[in-house]
């Protein structure tokens, strides 16, 4: 389903008038209309299931593979995104990830990484999901069941409404395979997270 920017720019009229402002004044003529197009742009994620990213960003590398087959581990870490709650729309922001997976026969393309997480991330999102889908993917692309993922993350409906903790971090891991199993693995992983 494509994003509606029509509908968004006519709701955000509406909630402008809902907030006692008058989306006629010079200041807010043209919100609506900057809104919608944000909102396509941050959301992209949600016209795509996790199949359609996995082939999206397929790209991997076999020949030449200088790795011992279930032995070495790919780590990228410090991958910043950022997402929103998709109880308040609030902005989750200050956001890491770190993805893991021991190669089995290919090895993804570094940037690709980087891309699957901000993609997932372009979603309404809870922190626990952007983990998991980004495991799934990873596991589609690199035929890998040794997957690990650790976001680190600020949550507007924890800093800056509600509570209002503004320094509170949220730590979410999603693991499978080895990272699951092995917690000599595991705690390697989070080691050099770290």
């Amino acid at each position: 389903m494509a994003i509606d920017k029509s509908k968004i720019e006519e709701h955000i009229r509406g909630i402008l008038i809902a907030l006692g402002e008058d989306p006629q004044r010079e200041g807010l003529i043209d919100t609506p209309k900057r809104v919608a197009d944000m909102y396509a742009e941050v959301f992209e994620g949600i016209n795509y299931t996790n199949d359609e990213i996995a082939d999206m960003f397929k790209k991997t590398f076999e020949d030449d593979l200088f790795i011992q087959k279930g032995k070495d581990m790919v780590l990228m870490k410090d991958i910043e995104i950022m997402s929103h709650c998709e109880h308040h729309l609030a902005l989750m922001y200050n956001m890491k990830v770190a993805v893991a997976y021991i190669p089995n026969d290919k090895v993804i393309g570094l940037s690709k990484i980087a891309r699957v997480a901000d993609m997932v991330g372009r979603r309404l999102q809870l922190q626990e999901r952007i983990g998991s889908d980004i495991l799934e993917i990873i596991k589609k692309i690199t035929n890998s069941e040794d997957v690990a993922v650790l976001v680190e993350g600020e949550h507007g409906c924890m800093t800056f409404r509600g509570i209002k903790k503004v320094n509170a971090k949220t730590v979410t891991t999603t693991l499978s395979g080895k990272f699951q199993s092995d917690p000599m693995l595991h705690q390697k992983f989070i080691t050099l997270v770290k």
